[in-house]
């Protein structure tokens, strides 16, 4: 391999470091997304009642491994919260709504106040302690 061969490839293999590394940390966050503010989801969007105190709404597609473990999770903290409910919607049976919403990845997760506002947002897959903070803000 020649020079100019190994300094190319060790530039791709930084850039793609720093690119994962970048990934990794903002990957499952929650967020407050100014767009979404306003944005009211109820029965009609949702196809389920709302939690008294807050909803967590869970966009999933069939073959998404992370949207199992997203799936459990959110379904504990709903447990442990009276009040709030998990609502798991298949994005594809739901693609109105998922570009209403703007949703680009599975999962992703919104956090909803007890009017159906969206207080939080999340692309991949949330910590639990994550969660447990949204709701806080939330209820």
């Amino acid at each position: 391999m020649t020079t100019t061969g190994v300094v190319v490839c060790a530039a791709v293999l930084a850039a793609a470091g720093v690119f994962g590394l970048l990934r990794r940390r903002v990957d499952g966050r929650l967020k407050v997304r100014r767009d979404d503010g306003e944005r009211r989801l109820g029965v009609a969007e949702l196809g389920a009642e709302l939690g008294e105190r807050a909803t967590l709404v869970q966009f999933s597609s069939a073959f998404c491994q992370p949207c199992r473990a997203t799936r459990r999770t959110l379904a504990e903290v709903a447990g442990m919260v009276e009040g709030v409910s998990h609502v798991e919607l298949d994005a594809e049976q739901r693609l109105e709504l998922v570009r209403e919403l703007g949703i680009l990845k599975t999962p992703t997760v919104l956090v909803l106040d007890a009017a159906g506002r969206i207080v939080r947002r999340a692309a991949g897959q949330p910590r639990k302690v994550d969660v447990i903070a949204a709701l806080g803000e939330a209820v």
